[in-house]
C-alpha cells in the first residue's frame, strides 16, 4: 500500500518514526509482510542530498536507490516525489535476536518479550572485504569509545590509494569505529562511524556500520549473549493468511571487485524455494518476471493482474 505524504512530519499510526530505528509489530504467525511504503515531497530551496531524506526516516542509501531509480543523489529537484520503502518482508528465518540481511543491508533486531522487530540500515564489508552472508554467532562484548587497530592489509590498501593510516587509531569522534561497538565473534564488530555517508552502500573493512543514534541505541538496548546471524536473501517472498503471494527483490551482492563496479546487474539466484513461491496459483507471471527485472527492494503483490502504484 502506498500513503501519498507532503510532509516530512508525519507519523503513520502503524509505523514509529524516531532518530533511532523503526519499529514495527510482528505480524502473527504464518504473515511476514509488515509496514507501508508513503511518498514524501522534496520541499521548495531544497538544498540537501539523497542521503539527508534517507536519515530522516532511517533507510539506508541502498534502500533509497532502488526504490526511487533515476533521482538525483546529490541534489533530488523540488517538487520530487521520494518513495520511502517501510513496508518490507520480514526475513524468512527465526524472529530472534539480531538478523542482519547482507543483500537488503538491513538489521533486524528483535527485543525479547517485546513483540516487535526494529530495523535499522547499515553499512557493510567493501567487494573483496566481505561481510559474512551465513554465519550464527553472538554478541561476545561491547566497548564505549572503542580504540581501532587497522589491520596490515587495511593499511597496505589505504596506502595504494595514497593514504597514510595509522597502526593505532585512538577513541574519539574522529575514530571510523565511531564511539560504540558491540563485537561479535573474534573478527567482527557492529559500530558507529565518523561518517554522514556509508549507511546503505559497501564501504566498511567487513563490519557492520551504523548511523551514530541507531548504533547508540543497540549498545543500550542488545545484552551480551544476544544471538546474532547473517543471511544473505536478495529475494524474499511471503504467501500471507489471506493468500495474497508477495515478493520483494534487491540487487544482490555481487563478489568481485569488477563485477562491483559493472553496470551490468548481477544474476538473481533462482532458488526452488522462490520458484514454489513465484509459480503457485493465481500468480500473475509478467508481474513476476517485472518484480525480478526492476528489483525495487519494495514487496510487490504478484497474485494479482493490476501493480500497486509507485512500485515501478
Amino acid at each position: 500500500m502506498m500513503i501519498r505524504l507532503t510532509s516530512l512530519a508525519f507519523v503513520l499510526a502503524a509505523v514509529t518514526h524516531s532518530a533511532l530505528a523503526v519499529t514495527y509489530p510482528l505480524p502473527p504467525e504464518g504473515s511476514r509482510l509488515v509496514g507501508n511504503s508513503f511518498v514524501i515531497t522534496v520541499p521548495e530551496g531544497n538544498t540537501q542530498p539523497l542521503e539527508y531524506f534517507a536519515a530522516q526516516y532511517d533507510q539506508g542509501f541502498s534502500n533509497m536507490t532502488e526504490a526511487n531509480p533515476g533521482v538525483d543523489l546529490f541534489l533530488p529537484r523540488a517538487g520530487t516525489q521520494l518513495t520511502i520503502p517501510q513496508q518490507l518482508i520480514l526475513p524468512d528465518t527465526a524472529r530472534q535476536g539480531i538478523v542482519i540481511n547482507v543483500a537488503e543491508m538491513r538489521l533486524y533486531y528483535y527485543p525479547e518479550g517485546s513483540n516487535t522487530v526494529q530495523v535499522l540500515p547499515i553499512g557493510i564489508g567493501q567487494a573483496g572485504r566481505e561481510t559474512p552472508r551465513n554465519w550464527v554467532t553472538h554478541v561476545e562484548r561491547k566497548q564505549e569509545a572503542p580504540a581501532w587497530t587497522p589491520t596490515a592489509n587495511t593499511r597496505k590498501e589505504y596506502a595504494r590509494e595514497g593514504k597514510t593510516l595509522p597502526a593505532f587509531v585512538p577513541p574519539g569522534e574522529d575514530n571510523p569505529m565511531g564511539l560504540y561497538a558491540i563485537y561479535i565473534g573474534k573478527l567482527y564488530a557492529i559500530h558507529g562511524t565518523n561518517a554522514n555517508f556509508g549507511i546503505g552502500l559497501r564501504v566498511s573493512q567487513g563490519c557492520i556500520r551504523l548511523r551514530k543514534d541507531d548504533i547508540k541505541y543497540l549498545f543500550d538496548n542488545v545484552p551480551v549473549g544476544t544471538r546474532v546471524q547473517f543471511i544473505d536473501q536478495p529475494v524474499k517472498t511471503t504467501l500471507e493468511p489471506d493468500g495474497q503471494r508477495w515478493l520483494e527483490v534487491h540487487e544482490p551482492l555481487s563478489r568481485n571487485r569488477a563485477e562491483f563496479e559493472s553496470d551490468r546487474k548481477v544474476p538473481l539466484p533462482m532458488t526452488t524455494q522462490l520458484r514454489n513461491a513465484t509459480e503457485g496459483a493465481g500468480v500473475d507471471a509478467g508481474v513476476v518476471s517485472a518484480t525480478l527485472t526492476r528489483r525495487s527492494g519494495m514487496p510487490v503483490l504478484i497474485n494479482t493482474g493490476s501493480i500497486k502504484a509507485g512500485q515501478f
